[in-house]
């Protein structure tokens, strides 16, 4: 749900502007259609209900005064919010302005957003594009702009996500995973990665380790194990010990208990678990989970679960048919069929 914050006014534009709470409510790159929290203002007395078409919401034309800034272009404007929602059918938007700011080279940009069933009021998204026009910035988040701004991103990927994976040994559909052995949600979200591994047999889907330690003090150890697990017993064990090790999550609370849960995962994955925790304690072990979060922080993730497809960053714990009609999206937009 988008939440927004009090009006202010904006003379210049003509109309009234509310701040999004947030730059993941701001791109919404993996929710369904955006909505607004504020409603229209109750009856007097009850009304009868009546069945009427949709209707998508009317925007006021655009004043060309309203564009002072040579770049971005509204073309580019366009190109870049199309990859960002156009999985969402039911959303529509317009850009409403571009504008030039004191600082050189940094231009201002309006979108009024809505649903094309007319549900709710239209929604005013604004952001600054840098220097470049590579990046956006909306409040204290900066994020990858432009016709293809996923493209540096998956090309990152391509290059440094070399953790275990299922699937396809090409990479022109990627799906990484980005979890802490440590955390909840990332449990739970493994329904919907072995859903996903089903449902696009020809995408590759990596894991890559991200423990976050400050909360979770013994996620770096278990990331450590699953990097010794793949090397000794390759791909198909390390799923069946990031498997087993999720189930017993419970036991990752103490280091005593996280040295009998992760030994136990080794065995089930069929492997000598003095061996994995010897390896798991050297300078090469260290630097190869180190490396998986350096990973992780170069594409700005900042929790996890989090997916990134073909350098798209999709929650992975969103609803399972949002991330499945998302990814269906950005393979059409690169080309790959499934």
């Amino acid at each position: 749900m988008i939440r927004l914050s009090a009006r202010f006014s904006s003379p210049r534009l003509g109309f009234a502007t509310p701040r999004l709470a947030g730059v993941v409510a701001l791109i919404a790159l993996s929710l369904p259609a955006l909505r607004v929290t504020a409603q229209p203002d109750a009856p007097t007395a009850p009304v009868p209900t009546v069945s009427a078409p949709a209707v998508a919401p009317a925007f006021p034309k655009p004043d060309p005064a309203n564009f002072t800034a040579p770049e971005p272009t509204k073309e580019t404007a366009n190109a870049f919010l199309e990859a960002s929602w156009g999985y969402d059918e039911s959303r529509i938007w317009q850009v409403q302005a571009i504008l030039k700011t004191p600082v050189e080279g940094i231009s201002k940009v309006v979108i009024l957003v809505g649903d094309k069933d007319g549900k709710g009021k239209p929604a005013v998204v604004q952001f600054f594009v840098l220097p470049g026009g590579k990046y956006l910035l909306a409040q204290d988040e900066i994020i990858p702009f432009g016709e293809h701004p996923y493209a540096e991103n998956r090309a990152l990927v391509r290059q440094r996500a070399d953790g275990p994976y299922r699937g396809s040994a090409l990479k022109d559909l990627e799906i990484v995973e980005f979890a802490d052995f440590q955390c909840p949600h990332c449990k739970d979200a493994q329904a919907n990665l072995d859903k996903l591994a089903v449902d696009f047999p020809k995408a590759r889907v990596v894991f890559e380790s991200f423990p976050l330690e400050r909360i979770h003090p013994q996620a770096k150890i278990a990331a450590a194990y699953g990097v010794c697990v793949a090397k000794q017993g390759g791909s198909t064990a390390f799923f069946t010990f990031a498997t087993a090790v999720f189930e017993g999550q419970d036991g990752l609370a103490t280091a005593d208990g996280a040295t009998l849960t992760l030994n136990s995962a080794a065995s089930k994955a069929g492997l000598d678990p003095a061996k994995i925790a010897t390896c798991a304690s050297t300078p090469a072990t260290d630097a190869a989970v180190e490396a998986q979060v350096k990973l992780a922080q170069d594409l700005n993730i900042n929790q996890t679960p989090t997916l990134i497809v073909n350098g798209r960053q999709i929650p992975a714990n969103a609803p399972y048919d949002t991330i499945k009609k998302i990814i269906e999206f950005q393979a059409r937009l690169d080309g790959v069929t499934r």
